[in-house]
């Protein structure tokens, strides 16, 4: 399929073929007829992906302080790569549209194949021929009066709905729209449908004009007019309500909307604007300063937008979602007239014509601009791309052959360069869900062909090997999958989320000669290697204290999610427990964990694990999101046999013994093993040997981080042995994996 992406670093627009998009669980796959070009967002949007460095960083400070600390924290090198893979990345374009549901998702009740929708979200009602829309980002048109093109403008409907309601405009009311773009244009209309008296301003006559067609009792192209014209509709009071839907960094609409209120009228800042408020007027008059925010009550909010968890109409009676049905029942009854806001209308193909336009390099006023697409798509086929000519293998052929499932951060930043870096494998198949993820990687890193299905890499007979690097709750039945289709597995940890997918992993790397690796990668960093053969000579017990200042995530953080990301001990803290595992040379036997106070911000993430091991050896792991990003993350210190190892963020290892101290630094970059897991699996490959972890250990490392976990629920410490999977069926897989 098509779609229009535009480049982070020129701002070039393109039309770029990629795989549709896979149908996800509680979504919609729709085919798009029309899409809107917001002239106010996509031109922002545009205008800052086409500025320098320089002028980026004045525009967004934080993101220059995020780039300082990950420099203080990790090298230069680090986060030179950080930077350079996001602005590699294209940004998707588009968050309004109108098409045909072609397919349901599982859990989605309330449409058919065959319903015209519109569509709503950034990332989700993209310019695309096919798009995957959550079910509450998506209302279906309720008449065949209502055409595409008008459905299309639902989004920027619900915003300006959700902007009216904000104000609480009433029958009667003086209501003043300070900004007659398209948002305002919209806004206008709205309010005369409800029975408001409206008065109109904006800098350009034509937009004034527009809105004096479309029903505005009064407009002006200069404040002072306004300001005549809005005292004068209220006797000399002020408006009831002003709405401002303007984009300036001028802090006029602000000052302006003070001075055209009544005493105690509502300001409501529906477009992004300067907010520094006046307080002498805005404090004289006590006027109420709202921010709208978007189109309404789920906006945000994960657990409506992604899990369609909605909210009761009891107790919200105007959600996002209800907004757009709203705005789609105006149009039904015929009380919008949206065809004088459209001014251009361009195919697919040519829409850098339609970015031309909006950005101002033509020279040519615009307002709503469309995308049209083709009726005749064909769903066949659309969900995988061939980018080089295929080559069938050699016979005997031992060499590695690589299939990606799961294109996001991690896969893009640190492991498809790793495996570049390294070489000795050939890159077939990349898969994810996001069309636009599968072709950037592919594209960057040399794969033959992507696509949105990962059954095309499953069953691809060029694939001899797997690699898995989506969210923690597909890891599991990927695993299965490609262990049953003969496939070696590089999976990203965590292994799995719970003791019945370890089981079902055991099984089937029961059934298969194929190796198992999971991403682990701490134990084959230089300084944990160098580390343990220093403490390979003490004969005791050691004492190993790990510290991790994690950095906080929000409680909607997909990591945080239990059905998701299985939580932070599950899906993190599985790595400090097998590092400590390999340095102590053991397992632990028993485990407990505590977490500290939660003052409501955190989620259980501020954790004290304590860990003891099979030979004596006793860990603690502080696991913390409660800390400064900027300082170091992790730090590990053993004491043992009279000595005494240190390393700090895997970029200064201490060894102290005999009153003797060595020091190993590394200056530029961070070696935290990725290089050395993915070269001791390759060579495990290329070598017919056994699995570089055995499953063994895999195996009870994931026991004792379930364990953690039941330790953190129940508070009070667990054995491993208390668990339902055994260690002795663990050992008698090693030669499986």
């Amino acid at each position: 399929m098509k779609q229009v992406f535009q480049d982070s670093r020129t701002a070039e627009i393109s039309v770029v073929d990629v795989p549709a998009p896979k149908l996800l669980a509680g979504c919609i796959l729709v085919r798009t007829a029309t899409s809107l070009v917001s002239a106010g967002t996509e031109r922002a949007f545009s205008e800052f992906a086409g500025k320098n460095l320089f002028q980026k960083a004045r525009m967004r400070p934080d993101l220059v302080r995020e780039i300082v600390s990950k420099v203080s924290r990790d090298g230069i090198a680090a986060a030179f790569s950080a930077v350079r893979t996001r602005l590699d990345q294209p940004n998707v374009l588009g968050y309004s549209s109108a098409g045909t549901v072609v397919a349901i998702g599982e859990g989605v009740t309330g449409f058919s194949v065959g319903d015209r929708v519109a569509c709503a979200g950034a990332g989700q009602a993209v310019h695309a021929e096919f798009a995957c829309v959550p079910r509450l980002l998506a209302a279906r048109i309720p008449s065949e009066a209502v055409s595409f093109e008008e459905a299309a403008f639902t989004t920027l409907g619900a915003v300006a709905l959700h902007g009216v309601r904000n104000a609480d405009a009433k029958l009667g009311d003086i209501v003043a729209v300070i900004g007659l773009g398209l948002l305002g244009q919209l806004t206008v209309q709205i309010l005369k449908v409800a029975g408001c008296t409206v008065i109109g301003m904006d800098i350009s006559r034509d937009r004034a004009e527009l809105a004096l067609r479309s029903g505005a009792d009064a407009a002006s192209a200069d404040a002072s007019g306004f300001h005549d014209l809005c005292m004068q509709a209220s006797s000399g009071h002020g408006v009831d309500a002003v709405l401002i839907a303007a984009q300036s960094s001028s802090n006029d609409p602000v000052n302006l909307a003070g001075a055209v209120a009544r005493n105690r009228a509502r300001v409501v800042a529906v477009g992004s604007v300067a907010m520094d408020i006046p307080r002498r007027e805005y404090y004289g008059k006590e006027l109420d300063f709202r921010i709208s925010r978007s189109y309404g009550p789920g906006r945000y909010d994960s657990a409506y937008e992604q899990k369609g968890i909605d909210y009761p109409i009891g107790y919200v009676r105007w959600t996002e979602t209800r907004n757009m049905e709203a705005f789609l029942n105006l149009l039904t009854g015929g009380r919008l007239d949206l065809r004088p806001l459209i001014t251009h209308r361009f195919p697919i193909t040519q829409a850098g014509s339609a970015y031309e336009l909006i950005t101002g390099v033509t020279g040519e006023p615009s307002l709503a601009v469309m995308i049209e697409y083709p009726a005749c798509v064909t769903s066949e086929n659309r969900c995988f791309i061939d980018l080089a000519s295929a080559k069938e293998p050699a016979a005997g052929d031992s060499s590695v052959r690589v299939g990606l499932i799961g294109a996001g951060s991690f896969a893009l930043s640190t492991f498809l360069p790793t495996i570049k870096q390294v070489g000795g494998a050939e890159l077939i198949v990349a898969a994810a869900a996001n069309g636009s993820h599968a072709r950037h990687a592919a594209k960057k890193f040399g794969f033959r062909s992507c696509t949105t299905d990962e059954q095309d890499v499953i069953r691809n007979s060029e694939v001899n090997t797997i690699v898995i690097a989506t969210r923690h709750h597909l890891h599991a039945p990927q695993i299965v999958a490609a262990l049953n289709a003969g496939k070696h597995v590089f999976c990203e940890k965590p292994l799995c989320l719970n003791e019945s997918e370890l089981a079902e992993i055991a099984a089937a790397c029961s059934r298969h000669n194929r190796l198992l690796m999971v991403g682990f990668n701490r134990r084959f960093a230089p300084f944990a290697i160098r580390m343990k053969a220093f403490l390979g000579n003490v004969r005791e017990p050691l004492a190993l204290h790990y510290r991790i200042n994690a950095g906080f995530l929000p409680p909607d953080h997909w990591l945080n999610d239990p059905q998701q990301g299985g939580g932070r001990i599950t899906g993190e803290v599985c790595h400090f427990v097998d590092l400590l595992s390999f340095l102590a040379d053991s397992f632990p036997v028993e485990v407990e964990a505590r977490t500290l106070a939660n003052s409501g911000q955190y989620s259980n993430d501020n954790v004290v694990c304590s860990l003891r091991f099979l030979n004596g050896s006793h860990a603690t792991i502080t696991y913390l999101s409660n800390g400064d990003k900027s300082f170091s993350k992790e730090r590990i210190e053993i004491f043992g046999g009279g000595s005494v190892a240190v390393l700090d963020d895997f970029r200064r290892l201490e060894l102290v013994r005999g009153g003797k101290k060595q020091v190993f630094r590394s200056l530029l970059r961070r070696d935290k093993g990725h290089r050395g897991e993915w070269k001791a699996f390759l060579s495990a490959i290329q070598g017919g040997g056994a699995s570089p972890i055995p499953f063994s250990e895999i195996a009870t490392t994931m026991l004792s981080t379930f364990a953690l976990e039941q330790s953190r629920c129940l508070g009070q410490p667990v054995t491993t042995g208390q668990l339902g999977w055994d260690r002795d069926r663990a050992d008698g897989l090693n030669q499986a994996s």
